[in-house]
């Protein structure tokens, strides 16, 4: 449907004809904002993408913006095919600088680069290049054992984050972990130098360096971009924030998107205060609101909302919808994390036979291990699935080079296991022949051969227990430890999983496009599903062990809640399981405090009390003499449960 919009000035009207099918006002007053610094706070749901697109093209038909002088970024090269795509489809023309951060700033580099003495030639290291020259950099400074790659990698690309150069680490470094960081850090960027490269965080340092040193090709390029439009703007870092507010200089024509309750990505650089200190940078910046939802119901809006509005660091949206549905979300209470799996996936099938394809179904969950449990539950019913970002549980590394140091036990011919083994390093193959040797694996448990390799080889020496990328790895091994927990023999354990493995590779089972979703809470950022079972929400879990103690991570946590919640379109499941495996041993679990932080009359049954963590019971009866009763015996739970 084309859209009559009319624009009047200079004593004449003009009428543009717009493809705005479908927008509703508060989209419309976005798109037609004037001049000057704007940013569009959108919601969930709410239609950003197409904000971003339709602002682009009436830039273009309506203000006769030539398409060369506008700069659109986002994040992701699929993000930015999608509005290269709607452009293009609409205006028969593409401006031609639409892409990512780090796509525009290669190719300004590749123009400008010899200006801050960067050849035009210079390669892009990508991570596997990044580990491999700082593992050869360790070894070469003999700090092997002392450091891991991961870590370091972590570290190096956190203070390019922060803008932090390698002299400037150097000098604030305490403690030998960190002043040995600072000498690999040092040598690091000396070697990316003589090898005339850089990785994707020097992009980024890179450009800001040439806009800010540079007075000439800073003009050249504020001069080229009359209009600067940012996605997802509460997932930039400190450089992008820089480049962004200095490439809309001096006219400030610099439009936003994005969305303070979405920010999740803080463990990789994002900072969503970026979007609280253009409101201080520009004190005449317009402010947009997109609260319609597009995707879910009321009461999914309304529970994802009560879990982060309780965020006290940043507005929060209230978001609502035309859909008249009011279904309530099904909270699903497990006595153990194997029977959550089962009955999820017995839910998942009830649906599939109801209408719901496999397709249209997501199991989303806080950590990657917990992928494990649904995968063999879905391969056992038989239902098609997929990873989404990632691989299968027993298709990790981690996860094969631990299976390889078992598989020697039973079977000392294996020449893939050894082959794998050896590759882990000499020095723990060795300390791993002395183990078997010294113990008899047949008496021994399997979760208990676990942990004595693991600690007799210094395998979980090879990942940083603080490095973002490496605590999934751990926590892969930790959830190993889990099943072996299960099994009494070592040659039934590793049967068991090479029977999982053999199902997994047949070709109906997994990577199926019509299959149900498995992915973090993480990767479900920007998808949506008809129905959505969110699995673990338990404290230590879902928020996270390692949030608990901090107010900025629990507020994180929260926010990742809520992307979650929002991802369900009609249908969604909150589950919890009352007891877990951990690292081989059964323990209790408490259900998660944001599922106490939601109405009951949303939750399709009521909240129960015990077993909740202190904190989280607080709020369910929070009259401290009541409270401090039933903490002390002298009131029967029970009856205040019925009461």
């Amino acid at each position: 449907m084309a859209t009559k919009m009319t624009e009047h000035g200079a004593g004449m009207t003009r009428t543009i004809k717009m493809n705005t099918t479908q927008l509703n006002p508060a989209q419309l007053k976005a798109i037609a904002h004037q001049r000057g610094p704007a940013i569009v706070l959108a919601g969930a749901g709410s239609g950003k993408t197409t904000v971003l697109t339709q602002r682009a093209l009436w830039l273009m038909k309506a203000q006769h913006v030539d398409p060369n002088s506008l700069l659109v970024v986002t994040f992701t090269n699929k993000a930015a095919q999608e509005i290269r795509s709607r452009i293009e489809k609409q205006a028969q023309v593409i401006p031609p600088y639409v892409g990512t951060f780090h796509s525009f700033c290669a190719r300004m580099l590749r123009q400008f680069g010899p200006a801050i003495g960067l050849g035009h030639d210079f390669t892009i290291y990508d991570s596997d290049d990044q580990q491999t020259l700082i593992r050869t950099i360790i070894r070469d400074l003999d700090l092997k054992g002392q450091i891991t790659p991961g870590a370091v990698k972590g570290v190096i690309s956190r203070s390019k984050n922060d803008l932090i150069s390698a002299g400037e680490y150097q000098d604030i470094a305490r403690g030998s972990f960190q002043q040995n960081i600072a000498k690999v850090y040092q040598t690091y960027g000396k070697r990316l130098q003589l090898a005339g490269a850089v990785d994707f965080d020097d992009l980024l340092n890179l450009m800001v360096k040439l806009l800010t040193t540079q007075p000439q090709v800073s003009q050249q390029l504020r001069a080229r971009f009359e209009h600067v439009l940012i996605d997802e703007y509460q997932d930039t870092n400190q450089p992008q924030f820089i480049l962004s507010t200095h490439l809309a200089e001096p006219s400030h024509n610099l439009f936003v998107v994005g969305d303070f309750s979405q920010s999740i990505y803080a463990w990789r650089g994002a900072d969503y205060k970026n979007m609280l200190k253009l409101y201080q940078k520009y004190p005449d910046l317009t402010e947009y609101k997109l609260e319609q939802n597009y995707r879910s119901t009321q009461t999914i809006l309304d529970a994802a909302t009560s879990v982060v509005s309780l965020n006290t660091s940043h507005p929060i949206l209230h978001l609502w919808t035309d859909h008249s549905t009011r279904e309530k979300i099904e909270l699903m209470d497990h006595a153990t994390a194997n029977q959550e799996a089962k009955q999820i996936i017995s839910q998942i099938k009830r649906a599939q036979r109801q209408g719901t394809p496999y397709s249209q179904t997501a199991i989303l969950y806080r950590t990657n291990a917990q992928s494990r449990q649904f995968e063999e539950a879905l391969l056992k019913a038989q239902i098609p699935y997929t990873i989404v970002g990632g691989v299968g549980f027993y298709e990790r590394k981690e996860i094969k080079d631990v299976l390889s140091y078992l598989r020697l036990l039973v079977n000392p011919h294996d020449e893939v296991a050894q082959a794998r083994t050896i590759k882990i390093g000499k020095r723990r193959w060795q300390k791993f022949l002395d183990w078997k040797t010294q113990n008899d694996p047949a008496s021994l448990p399997p979760v208990q051969i676990i942990k004595d390799l693991l600690k007799t080889t210094g395998y979980l020496e090879l990942f940083g227990k603080d490095d973002p990328a490496d605590i999934p790895r751990l926590e892969n091994i930790y959830e190993l430890e889990n099943v072996a927990s299960q099994f009494e023999s070592l040659i039934d354990f590793l049967e068991n999983i090479a029977l999982v493995q053999n199902n997994t590779l047949l070709e109906t089972r997994r990577h199926q496009p019509t299959g149900v979703q498995l992915m973090s809470l993480h990767a479900a950022k920007g998808l949506e599903f008809d129905q959505v079972f969110i699995a673990g929400l338990e404290e230590g879990l879902l928020p996270h062990s390692s949030s608990l103690m901090d107010s900025q991570e629990m507020e994180e946590e929260r926010r990742l809640c809520y992307v979650g919640m929002t991802r369900a379109k009609h249908k969604l499941y909150l589950s919890f399981a009352r007891s877990r495996f951990l690292r081989g041993v059964h323990t209790n679990s408490f259900p998660s405090r944001f599922i106490a932080d939601i109405s009951p009359r949303l939750l399709s049954a009521p909240l129960n009390p015990a077993g909740f963590a202190h904190s989280t019971f607080r709020r369910l009866v929070p009259d401290d003499d009541i409270l401090n009763q039933v903490l002390d015996d002298k009131i029967d739970i029970d009856a205040l449960i019925d009461w």
